[in-house]
């Protein structure tokens, strides 16, 4: 693998998009900054903003991650460098919004913020295999660019987001298949539940528990419910803490 230096934290991906990732980062943040860690949430590439009560252009995601670290000063724009307007994937919204994707500027400002914290959360963008750069975007990247490849240069453990809803055990399996063919180590994985409790919740819940900690050895980092309230501090309450903190290195007893 030809990641950068290895610094401590997490990459967040997910089985799909909007299954909750965004909620999880914040939460791990939280559990960090909560023991008096210097944390920062990054989101690379972001697509799709609205409209703030001051009428500024903003995107909910780095809102949410920037909330929830705790460095500081720390602008927007370190935690989201890279924000378009248009919610689609974001090599469609850098071309209809006639803008250039550089991966090396992401990866440049995750290296910045690194230096700064004792722990940074990565967000990855919708599932883990989304286009960034299209073939011929990037001379550095002629064969273009993902979110897959921004993981392995970036070099940190992975956390997987399954989001608990109808075929999540098919988009599990595979998505850690994909993470471990990169080469990247697979740290554990987090059930967030998309909807209440149905008939079938325990029984996914197994269905994942053996296949991702019986056989692959990736332990569960927390099962989240599906609350009105999906704040970092509620939220942070289901994580398996001594679990997160083996994964990130740090003693157990910083995180009890």
């Amino acid at each position: 693998m030809s990641g950068l230096p290895r610094w401590r934290g997490c990459f967040v991906t997910g089985t799909d998009t909007e299954v909750g990732k965004t909620h999880v980062s914040a939460a791990l943040l939280h559990a960090l900054g909560s023991r008096g860690l210097r944390v920062a949430g990054y989101k690379p590439v972001a697509a799709g903003t609205v409209l703030n009560a001051q009428g500024q252009r903003i995107n909910e995601d780095v809102q949410w991650l920037h909330a929830a670290s705790t460095l500081r000063p720390l602008a927007l724009e370190e935690v989201g460098p890279c924000v378009f307007d248009t919610p689609c994937a974001p090599h469609i919204a850098a071309r209809l919004e006639g803008r250039a994707l550089r991966p090396a500027e992401l990866l440049a400002g995750a290296a910045r913020l690194a230096a700064r914290v004792d722990a940074v959360v990565v967000e990855g963008v919708g599932g883990f295999c989304v286009p960034l750069a299209e073939p011929g975007d990037d001379p550095a990247w002629p064969g273009g660019f993902d979110s897959a490849d921004l993981a392995v240069q970036l070099g940190l453990p992975v956390i997987l987001v399954v989001g608990v809803r109808l075929g999540c055990l098919n988009h599990a399996q595979l998505t850690a298949q994909a993470v471990l063919a990169r080469g990247l180590r697979l740290a554990g994985w987090i059930a967030n539940a998309m909807q209440p409790e149905g008939p079938h919740h325990a029984a996914n819940l197994a269905a994942l528990r053996w296949r991702f900690d019986e056989r692959l050895g990736v332990p569960c980092l927390g099962e989240l419910p599906c609350c009105a309230d999906p704040s970092a501090v509620n939220l942070a309450q289901h994580l398996n803490r001594s679990a997160l903190a083996e994964v990130l290195g740090l003693p157990r007893t910083l995180l009890p």
